[in-house]
């Protein structure tokens, strides 16, 4: 697993969504092991707290369990329940804003899907 850090977030978020999104892109399957905090500590030469808490608040949210003794592996439900959670996070940060503002426009909901349509084309 290869995670590029950047500065515009914090480390520990960093590595919490790039874990995320290699599961929902089936880069890391249900029941696989990742790499464990002390791995992610010294490939990004950063602090072993700063990706525990990152992996923490996988572990929290049922993505990540832990196996003592083993490792961390990726739960088999956590695809699942990634895509749920951003499904949530898509309506509420993109379709109702949408939505909203095509109400404010007069756009009617035949018209907000035909626009949709043409651009899937």
């Amino acid at each position: 697993m290869n995670i590029t850090l950047d500065g515009d977030k914090p480390i520990f978020q960093q590595i919490k969504e790039q874990i995320e999104d290699a599961i929902i892109d089936g880069y890391l399957m249900a029941e696989e092991r990742i790499p464990s905090i002390n791995e992610f500590a010294k490939q990004y030469q950063i602090n072993p707290a700063t990706a525990n808490k990152g992996v923490n608040e996988l572990v929290d949210r049922g993505i990540i369990y832990k196996k003592r003794g083993v490792g961390m592996f990726v739960s088999p439900d956590a695809k699942a329940i990634l895509i749920e959670e951003r499904k949530q996070t898509f309506e509420s940060s993109y379709l109702n804003p949408l939505i909203s503002e095509a109400a404010r426009l007069g756009i009617t909901l035949e018209e907000l899907i035909e626009m949709i349509g043409r651009k899937k084309r």
